[in-house]
């Protein structure tokens, strides 16, 4: 399913963006909205803005944004944390 949003005149021309650049940084902000309100994952949501992981890990950071960890991935990065001693 896709999905189109109609932004308005007034909203457009008030957006401080060049408008070659603006819709593909209102697709990132969406992205970043997305993850920070935990609807989406972080995969879904870096694939959605078009970002590599890290390119959406600086994002989130430049936002002050917190990355979403979940048990399982806790205990995946302390076992690597561990292998690479």
């Amino acid at each position: 399913m896709a999905l189109s949003l109609i932004i308005p005149d007034e909203v457009v021309w008030a957006i401080k963006l060049p408008k070659k650049q603006m819709e593909s940084e209102l697709i990132k902000e969406i992205a970043f909205s997305l993850y920070d309100r935990g609807l989406t994952s972080m995969g879904i949501a870096r694939r959605f803005g078009n970002l590599s992981k890290w390119a959406f890990i600086e994002g989130l950071a430049q936002r002050g944004i917190s990355r979403h960890y979940y048990e399982s991935e806790v205990e995946e990065d302390i076992n690597y944390a561990r292998s690479c001693q």
